[in-house]
């Protein structure tokens, strides 16, 4: 082992938790999923190396505090394939997707960087597409891009286009949500249909037609959550949007975050026909299929009934619906209400279902 360590292959047998890394030496498609691969990965390669109180919270945003401000800041890259698809493209999904994590840590969010790393004989027209997108998407979601990168692989190097963004939010005063803050007897409410993102992704890839087409659900969502924020406010005590590793991943790692069991009814959980008939056909499973446009919310029960009520009032969360609650029974875990009234568990994948499709 010493001589694998000096070779540069870590020492895995001193790590507190070695599986299932310690099965894959190399990278697989599987750690960039949002599953029990890309969490072994973040806590025991990434956090260990960074460890620092605003990293351990492990949030969609790092909560930072400078000369009396409190700020979120967040990071993400998008290499979704392809690059257009029914409801938004790779320029959107950056804009939406950034813009969304500052605002479900209860940020109002500022300001974007954008970073393009550009194939060799990438088309400038398609390149010109996708910024006129993320102009768009920027100005619907009032923020501004302020500063950026540009780098050119050679061509086979990369694929098309693969974008970087990080933003800049201020935190609300007086509000504090985490995914550590769920408390038993919270109401967990979800803003719409799930699976409708990489659905519409999948769809494109495979050639599938259904009688609707299947959109993506890509959207900013600070405005709406900023209504529910404005009504509810303290009673508001996790947010999270349901991205890679989808519903499910999110609800299992806010469990183990809050020391506490998730608790849902299958047939709460709103999954538009089309989505469902197309997970069906490719065997997947909705509650693990991303989303870009919805959140979940953790809220006092006292409040649940106000927040569905402004949901529901709003564009992006017309299809909201209650869907579970939290419990002191069964802490860590995910368990479900099937239809055929019998309980089932929902563990965090391994890797993904679906691959690039963020």
């Amino acid at each position: 082992m010493a001589d694998d360590a000096k070779a540069g292959v870590p020492d895995f047998a001193n790590w507190s938790c070695p599986l299932p890394l310690a099965d894959y030496p190399t990278i697989v498609m599987g750690h960039g999923g949002g599953g029990k691969l890309g969490n072994e990965l973040v806590e025991h390669l990434f956090l260990p190396a960074f460890r620092n109180p605003a990293l351990e919270n492990l949030g969609d945003a790092a909560v930072l505090e400078t000369a009396g401000a409190r700020l979120a800041l967040s990071t993400d890259s998008f290499v979704v394939q392809p690059l257009f698809f029914p409801g938004g493209s790779i320029g959107e999904l950056a804009v939406n997707g950034t813009v969304n994590d500052l605002a479900v840590s209860g940020a109002e969010p500022k300001f974007l960087s954008a970073s393009f790393i550009l194939e060799e004989g990438f088309q400038l027209s398609q390149l010109a597409a996708i910024v006129d997108d993320m102009a768009k998407a920027a100005a619907t979601a009032h923020v501004q891009i302020v500063t950026g990168d540009t780098k050119v692989v050679e061509r086979g190097h990369g694929d098309g286009c693969y974008i970087t963004t990080a933003g800049v939010g201020v935190l609300r005063p007086g509000i504090q949500v985490g995914p550590h803050r769920a408390e038993v007897g919270d109401a967990i409410i979800v803003s719409g249909t799930i699976g409708d993102h990489g659905m519409a992704i999948m769809s494109v890839r495979e050639g599938l037609e259904f009688e609707s087409q299947i959109r993506s659900d890509c959207a900013a969502l600070n405005g709406m959550i900023a209504e529910v924020l404005d009504a509810a406010g303290a009673s508001v005590h996790v947010m999270r949007d349901p991205t890679r590793g989808g519903l499910a991943s999110t609800l299992n790692e806010i469990a183990h975050s809050s020391d506490v069991g998730v608790a849902i009814d299958e047939s709460s959980v709103p999954v538009r026909p089309e989505v469902q008939s197309a997970c069906e056909l490719l065997g997947l499973d909705p509650v693990y299929v991303a989303n870009e446009g919805k959140v979940v919310f953790f809220v006092a029960p006292q409040a649940a009934g106000r927040v569905l009520e402004i949901l529901r009032a709003h564009p992006l969360g017309r299809d909201a619906a209650r869907i579970g609650h939290v419990t002191a029974e069964h802490k860590h875990m995910l368990v479900a209400r099937t239809g055929m009234g019998a309980n089932r568990v929902i563990p965090t994948m391994i890797g993904e279902q679906l691959p690039r499709i963020c």
